[in-house]
């Protein structure tokens, strides 16, 4: 028979708690704030081009893309955080695996090569 689970009190009980007050602060202030109403784009718009054109300073486009130049800064950072991660991650096994075949540190366990 399944039983309930029990409070634990203890050094993690602050952490949960501020956890709680945070989530009801941030809830609080996206539901009570209010956005302004959805804009479209020409139809005959280029907004890849228009992006090129704000990363460049050039002023020849016609939709403002300053707004999504953060956008892609922001996903470049986080592609490159993840590509140095994936670097990081598979370095340190290949190390490891080679640390293994050393014969001096007991590799190579099934004679000699």
């Amino acid at each position: 028979m399944p039983t309930k689970p029990k409070l634990q009190l203890g050094s993690h009980l602050l952490p949960g708690l501020g956890a709680v007050a945070l989530f009801c602060v941030l809830a609080f202030v996206f539901v009570t704030s209010s956005f302004p109403a959805p804009q479209g784009f020409p139809a005959d718009a280029n907004i890849t081009a228009n992006i090129g054109y704000a990363l460049f300073n050039i002023e020849a486009g016609e939709v403002p893309a300053e707004g999504f130049i953060v956008a892609f800064f922001a996903i470049a950072i986080v592609l490159d955080a993840a590509l140095d991660g994936s670097v990081m991650l598979a370095r340190n096994d290949d190390e490891e695996r080679d640390r293994e075949l050393v014969p001096e540190r007991g590799g190579f366990e099934g004679g000699e090569e």
